[in-house]
């Protein structure tokens, strides 16, 4: 399971607009490449349909190699659709990766099932297989009931307790660069992976590998 968390920063509407779009044409790459995406967490924007941030886990023989593709800064070439006549035409998102961390890097978890709860209908689990997991020394905590067993609830709770770690040191840092960014605080406009033009988000094939 690899988890993957798409932001658009601190950039303007537009940047969260590229977001939803992203996980949209992540989704597509997903379909065609047999690899199963799951939105595990999600911040609104200020408009309808648009994402300050998206988090996704990606499971299936290809996920590692869709993962890379969309690692790093991803450019959208496009006038803004919500400012008519404003000049600035790139926006810029960030993406980060995060693959499944050896448990002593991270250090102890505790683990608790519990029932599920919420909407879902008949994908949330009846029974005792949500896991809520703290981690020790921070007292982070997370409720996982997306998974329909608990070893896969485990394995997602201990993706989104390091990412919240990474965030936690990210804001900490500052303006300091850490090897594995959460984007949240500055995404580089520069070197994009990705570029996509117009309102149709479509790829461009000119983009830097």
């Amino acid at each position: 399971m690899i988890l993957m968390q798409l932001s658009a920063s601190q950039g303007p509407l537009e940047c969260a607009l590229a977001v939803a779009k992203a996980l949209e044409q992540l989704q597509r790459e997903a379909n065609a490449d047999g690899v199963r995406l799951e939105l595990v967490e999600h911040l609104t924007g200020a408009r309808k349909g648009t994402y300050l941030s998206a988090t996704v886990t990606l499971e299936g023989t290809q996920a590692a190699a869709l993962a890379r593709r969309w690692a790093g800064t991803v450019q959208w070439i496009c006038a803004s659709p919500f400012r008519p006549g404003h000049a600035r035409k790139n926006w810029f998102i960030g993406v980060a990766v995060y693959d499944e961390p050896p448990p002593a890097q991270i250090g102890e978890i505790r683990f608790e099932a519990c029932r599920a709860s919420g909407p879902g209908g008949q994908h949330v689990n009846k029974t005792d297989s949500a896991i809520r997991a703290t981690h020790s020394a921070s007292g982070i905590s997370v409720k996982v009931q997306s998974q329909r067993s608990q070893h896969a609830n485990k394995r997602l709770a201990t993706l989104l307790i390091e990412q919240k770690l990474a965030e936690q040191a990210d804001k900490a840092a500052g303006a300091l660069r850490a090897e594995r960014r959460i984007f949240h605080h500055g995404v580089e406009r520069g070197n994009p992976v990705r570029v996509f033009r117009g309102e149709r988000f479509l790829p461009d094939d000119a983009a830097p590998a």
